[in-house]
């Protein structure tokens, strides 16, 4: 594992030279350690949501009824590995003998992998790990989360938004959890920070037929191009999924 004195050090300002190329070696190790693990995932739909609910929680149940239905059109899921809305999401694709795997982050406090993973990687850094989630990802569904939910949908939102990844759908699952964060940007719409057409980048639902019809429509509308880009995405239109 990491030292998380040596990471502190390296975030807080100018390193000497040797330190910051150590770091960088690091970093390029992480790198190949995910692309090693991930690359015949398949076509992935990454779930992100808290880890502190537990198995009896509506957020949890609900969260392994949608990764299910997700999981029916072939795609596998892909979550950060670790317990609550992570598990829920890859026992939800095991329940209908779908594909799951995890990319986890090592962290001071341990966070084992979950039970329901058909391969997994650790990661060392956040920015890698980040990375590695909306490489392998054609859509992403964020379910009720803390600061990480909240980083991995507004970075996804920014890539998006200037175009650095294009035809990505983007699902926000229960209005009522996230009122407080559409409310908020819809503030930066009405001061002008971000354009109209900027809300449409997400659809924000409480409906399970809505989130799994969205992605698989929009899939399906840039498919031609995803699938030069992975031709796995060939078990999409093979499979009849749920409507």
């Amino acid at each position: 594992m990491t030292n998380p004195i040596e990471e502190i050090k390296f975030l807080d300002g100018p390193q000497n030279r040797w330190q910051d190329f150590k770091v960088t070696i690091r970093t390029v190790l992480d790198f190949i350690k995910g692309f090693r693990t991930l690359h015949f995932a398949g076509p992935c739909v990454t779930i992100f949501g808290s880890a502190r609910f537990p198995e009896d929680h509506p957020h949890y149940i609900k969260t392994r009824e949608i990764a299910a239905r997700v999981a029916k059109l072939g795609f596998t899921i892909m979550t950060g590995g670790g317990p609550g809305i992570m598990e829920a999401a890859n026992r939800g694709a095991k329940d209908v003998g779908g594909r799951s795997v995890g990319c986890n982050i090592e962290l001071p406090f341990e966070q084992s992998a979950n039970p329901y993973l058909d391969k997994w990687v650790t990661i060392k850094y956040f920015f890698v790990r980040k990375t590695l989630l909306i490489k392998y990802s054609y859509a992403f569904i964020v379910m009720p989360g803390g600061f990480g939910t909240l980083d991995e949908l507004f970075e996804s939102l920014t890539l998006i938004q200037t175009q650095k990844i294009k035809n990505f759908p983007i699902v926000i699952f229960d209005k009522a959890f996230h009122k407080n964060l559409i409310d908020y940007i819809e503030d930066m719409k009405h001061a002008g920070t971000i354009s109209p057409e900027d809300l449409d980048l997400m659809l924000v639902t409480d409906d399970v037929n809505e989130c799994v019809n969205h992605i698989k429509t929009a899939i399906q509308r840039f498919g031609l191009e995803y699938e030069k880009r992975f031709k796995p995405l060939k078990w999409l239109f093979e499979r009849n999924g749920d409507d």
